[in-house]
């Protein structure tokens, strides 16, 4: 298929399923806590904007984490179709990890989520409240094991090698491994950065459609509020990500500066565009500053970054990919702080609602939180190859061995099933972020009987309020 091999389309399989999963849970993670933010607003102002905006996005929060918990069953199912090997290898210490955060996180969050989307007005204001609220810390507990799986993968530690197959020793070290902070770090507040912009986004786009009322505004200035002071913060982050990754991984740190080689005792430039060619073992058309690779990286004016030649041909990242993905990310990460510092000023000048230019990009940086976190995870994961768990197990030692006719007929499947199923759900959530919010939202409730509506019964019935058309209604709770 296209002259890729098994374990190609393998790869690229994980990489397309894993990359629309992740997207999912990004967002269930910022809007369980914006939604408790929301509440517990509410409930201390007594403003009925709140209480409508809460409405509005527990609706929109039901529909993302359907699609979150089913495209999420199928990465379990490809750790023991497709990458069994590894899972041999390091099921030992994976597998409890993911146990943990089935037990700890997803039993939480479906502990309380009924009663957090079907519980207003049947249960009291503060248990509805500690029901959000335990939602949104079960999303940030589900986030801690996962990123604690993967870090591990990345920066393993506390194990023994025992008949081939890792054996956990010390599970502090296992769970904390060097990585693990500066991911759970990154991933959390950029989970928040993008559910700050598909918020902001959403507002800009009612405001530039002459719908301007206190719910809408609020959305705007609550989310740019959030990106004038979470992306500065993420970019410090990253920083100290980026000091961990070339302490631990310095060939993924060489891969994403395009660095060859360096020359005598000279520091590292910062190679901001150019094309790393693989082949020829160098950067074409590179457009360097001198020491500024040296002075981001090392924070010294001397100190040389490891080159991609110190590294043996077969041990280098790809990087071609990573050096533009990471560029991406970077790139959109600059966007977001300019756009948080624009909203400062306009909002002093008392024009942030009324400024169309400042609307329309809003509304474009819409999906740049989400396209920053596949860059990112583009970056974390081809820079660890070609190891599969980083100085252990190689990516191409862990495949189930499959065929390459196997592999192409699941692929091909995948795309067709990921972009239909998935494709409408997006469609459907986009529906309801195009109605808006309404007002007066939840202050009457039926509560079933004859002629009402019945009781919703699923997440995803939680949404059918906003979902009528012409006198229909999609998926009715039983």
């Amino acid at each position: 298929m296209f002259g890729l091999e098994a374990l190609d389309l393998a790869r690229i399989q994980f990489a397309f399923t894993i990359s629309f999963h992740i997207l999912f849970p990004a967002i269930t993670i910022g809007l369980a806590s914006y939604l408790a933010v929301l509440e517990g607003l509410w409930l201390k102002t007594r403003d009925d904007t709140y209480r409508d905006l809460y409405h509005f996005w527990s609706k929109i929060f039901a529909v993302n984490f359907g699609m979150g918990v089913v495209s999420g069953l199928v990465m379990a199912y490809q750790f023991g179709t497709n990458w069994s090997r590894f899972s041999d290898f390091a099921g030992a210490v994976t597998g409890p990890l993911l146990t943990y955060e089935v037990l700890t996180a997803f039993f939480l969050e479906a502990g309380f989520l009924g009663v957090m989307l079907f519980g207003w007005n049947r249960v009291g204001r503060k248990l509805h409240f500690f029901a959000t609220v335990m939602v949104a810390i079960g999303t940030l507990i589900s986030t801690f094991w996962i990123l604690s799986s993967n870090s591990w993968m990345q920066t393993p530690q506390g194990y023994e090698i025992i008949d081939g197959r890792v054996i956990p020793v010390d599970w502090l070290a296992v769970v904390f491994n060097p990585s693990f902070p500066y991911r759970l770090a990154h991933m959390a507040t950029a989970a928040f950065v993008a559910t700050a912009f598909f918020v902001g986004s959403s507002a800009a786009w009612h405001l530039l459609r002459g719908r301007d009322n206190p719910a809408i505004r609020r959305m705007l200035s609550m989310a740019m509020w959030m990106a004038l002071i979470v992306a500065p913060i993420q970019a410090v982050i990253g920083d100290f990500h980026g000091l961990n990754t070339l302490k631990h991984q310095p060939a993924k740190i060489a891969a994403i500066e395009g660095h060859w080689e360096n020359v005598g005792n000279e520091p590292t430039p910062l190679i901001l565009f150019g094309w790393p060619d693989m082949k020829e073992e160098k950067t074409k058309f590179a457009v360097e500053i001198p020491y500024l690779g040296s002075i981001i990286l090392t924070h010294s004016l001397d100190k040389q970054v490891p080159a991609l030649k110190e590294f043996p041909p077969q041990d280098r990242p790809n990087s071609t990919i990573v050096f533009w993905s990471f560029r991406i990310m970077v790139g959109l990460g600059m966007l977001m702080i300019l756009t948080g510092l624009w909203s400062l000023w306009l909002r002093k000048r008392d024009r942030i609602y009324q400024n169309r230019a400042f609307l329309y990009l809003a509304l474009w940086m819409g999906p740049s939180g989400l396209i920053a976190i596949l860059a990112g995870w583009f970056t974390t994961e081809i820079g660890r190859q070609p190891w599969v768990v980083y100085g252990l197990m190689r990516t191409a030692d862990a495949s189930s061995g499959h065929s390459l006719m196997q592999m192409s007929i699941t692929l091909a499947l995948f795309v067709v099933v990921y972009f239909s199923l998935f494709g409408v759900g997006i469609g459907y959530m986009m529906r309801l972020v195009r109605k808006g919010p309404k007002t007066n939202e939840g202050a009457e409730v039926s509560h079933g009987g004859p002629g009402q509506k019945r009781t919703p019964a699923r997440p995803l019935s939680a949404a059918d309020d906003d979902a009528e058309d012409n006198g229909t209604s999609l998926n009715k709770g039983n």
